[in-house]
This record gives structure tokens, sequence and C-alpha cells, in this order.
């Protein structure tokens, strides 16, 4: 994740959370971010959801494996 500064810069904190591949400064929804903004790792996506990209979040979902009890979950539906 990347965060996305509103007009109070970094000082203010985070305006959005966006989630990039790599060190790119470009987010999942396309969105350019300052390559030095301040980085955490995705599985801190859910604390603050209000500041959640919501493309970045669905795109990610999209991409990322199901953790292994969906998995089991979805073969029992078939």
């Amino acid at each position: 994740m990347r965060a996305e500064y509103g007009p109070g810069g970094p000082e203010a904190g985070a305006k959005t959370w966006h989630i990039v591949s790599g060190d790119t400064g470009r987010a999942m929804c396309g969105r350019e971010l300052d390559p030095g903004a301040e980085t955490r790792e995705p599985g801190r996506w859910g604390e603050q959801p209000e500041l959640s990209c919501h493309t970045c979040g669905a795109l990610f979902l999209r991409e990322a494996p199901y953790l292994p009890d969906e998995h089991r979950y979805q073969e029992q539906q078939e």
C-alpha cells in the first residue's frame, strides 16, 4: 500500500491508501503516487477502511489467491 496525500501533505497524514505493485508510483486504480510516500503492507488494508481506495481494493482481491479455508469452502459448494 502507498499513501496519497491531500493538500496538507505528509504532515497531515494519508488522504487515501492505494495498492501498488512493487516499487512503482502507480496504484492499481491508475493514480500516480509520490514514490517517496509512506508505504504499508497490504495486510493492513482493513485498518482504516474509510481511507482505502475502493477500486484498488477490488482489483487487488481479484488478483489475490484465495485463503486456504476459502478454497476448501468453494470446492465443497461445487
